[in-house]
């Protein structure tokens, strides 16, 4: 028999454990639980149980909500042009994962901004170009 791998299994099929271990891991990930007793507790399961399986489990996510875009920007060294392009994001439905801003050179900072898109309220590609409008936004555009 070849080495232990990966398969990917409708989780219908799966033991009613190893979904609530998996319902346990997002207690912990999400705050709903403060430790792993009580997250336990709460997706109906033991402690011994969660942390058997704990580290061999894990949530494929294939939906469209996993849809993500990379931003590329140039704001100007001003204090809340960065906060209002991250709310300006914000307001048209992309959720903000990720926020990197180098250090600003003559007046202004490049910044990469990875965005959930999947329920933007506007086309994607109108992102940059709205983006564009704010007040300290020199210029925005996709990563591809």
């Amino acid at each position: 028999m070849s080495k232990a791998g990966y398969v990917l299994v409708d989780a219908g099929i799966l033991p009613e454990v190893y979904r609530k271990v998996l319902t346990a891991k997002k207690y912990l990930a999400t705050g709903k639980a403060a430790s792993v007793k009580e997250a336990a507790q709460l997706a109906g399961i033991s402690r011994s149980a969660y942390y058997k399986y704990k580290d061999a489990i894990f949530e494929y996510g294939t939906s469209a909500s996993d849809e993500v875009a990379t931003v590329k920007a140039r704001l100007q060294d001003s204090a809340g042009v960065l906060s209002s392009f991250i709310g300006a994001i914000s307001r048209v439905g992309g959720n903000v994962l990720s926020v990197n801003q180098s250090l600003p050179q003559d007046g202004a900072a490049d910044v990469t901004v990875t965005v959930r898109i999947a329920d933007l309220s506007v086309e994607p590609a109108r992102l940059p170009a709205l983006l564009e409008q704010l007040n300290g936004v020199v210029g925005a555009a996709f990563i591809q």
